[in-house]
């Protein structure tokens, strides 16, 4: 049986694009044909299932219930699950994990666990780091630059960041580039994932009429997004190989 790998995305402040990544996350195992399922965390009204309805379900993270819901049933044959964690609750989520013995498991072997940490431009989110890495023995740890929202990072003091990103060894970079902003929000409004709308297709899997400029924009984006996870091996977590790129699905 393959080992269960799972991916927890999130940050401690909200606003920082971390429902787009766990969006790339779920089309680039798509393509790569890995198995997955994933946990929208905002409930009750939830975001990511908007984009994926077919592999998320919308769960409460703070309650005993909804955490059996999510690490009782990890061999369920799926090798891959991404957990979408609401805006504030990493920090706690991790605490979670760590009451449970999830992180013991990690640590030992049993089970794959990574973390994308979204970060902020502010010297808040360093602070995040150093929070967040006293939970990351045993786990991949990203540190995510994510741009799509025009962030500018322009309250980070060079010196200062690498003195906060040099304490983690094992910490590996990320960054997510723009995305052309009328691009965006036709996908946005389209409510589909990227890779569908760059197939044109519809909610129902319906020929669509997206306009082939913007389709364009979103394809060349997810590329060079796909290219960052093939830098870091990602598909190496789960024995994939990954496929060629060009966002078709």
């Amino acid at each position: 049986m393959v080992k269960p790998v799972v991916i927890v995305v999130g940050a401690d402040k909200g606003g920082v694009g971390k429902t787009t990544v766990s969006r790339t996350l779920l089309d680039y195992f798509s393509n790569n044909e890995v198995q997955t399922r994933a946990f929208d965390t905002e409930s009750p009204r939830g975001t990511l299932k908007r984009f994926h309805p077919d592999v998320t379900e919308i769960v409460d993270m703070t309650t005993t219930a909804d955490q059996m819901r999510i690490f009782d049933t990890l061999n369920s044959g799926l090798s891959v699950t991404v957990i979408d964690a609401r805006a504030g609750l990493l920090s706690s989520a991790l605490g979670s994990l760590r009451d449970i013995g999830f992180l013991d498991a990690a640590r030992s072997g049993q089970i794959t666990f990574a973390v994308f940490h979204i970060l902020g431009p502010s010297i808040a989110s360093l602070d995040e780091i150093a929070e967040t890495a006293d939970f990351m023995s045993g786990a991949k740890y990203f540190l995510v630059k994510n741009f799509i929202n025009d962030t500018q990072f322009f309250q980070w003091d060079q010196s200062t960041y690498n003195s906060y990103f040099h304490r983690i060894k094992y910490a590996t970079e990320l960054t997510i580039p723009k995305l052309d902003a009328m691009a965006y929000e036709q996908v946005e409004v389209a409510s589909v994932p990227f890779v569908d709308f760059i197939a044109n297709k519809g909610r129902r899997d319906e020929p669509a009429n997206y306009s082939f400029v913007l389709r364009g924009y979103v394809r060349h984006w997810l590329a060079n997004v796909w290219s960052e996870y093939d830098r870091i091996n990602l598909t190496e977590l789960t024995g994939a190989k990954s496929a060629a790129r060009g966002g078709e699905k």
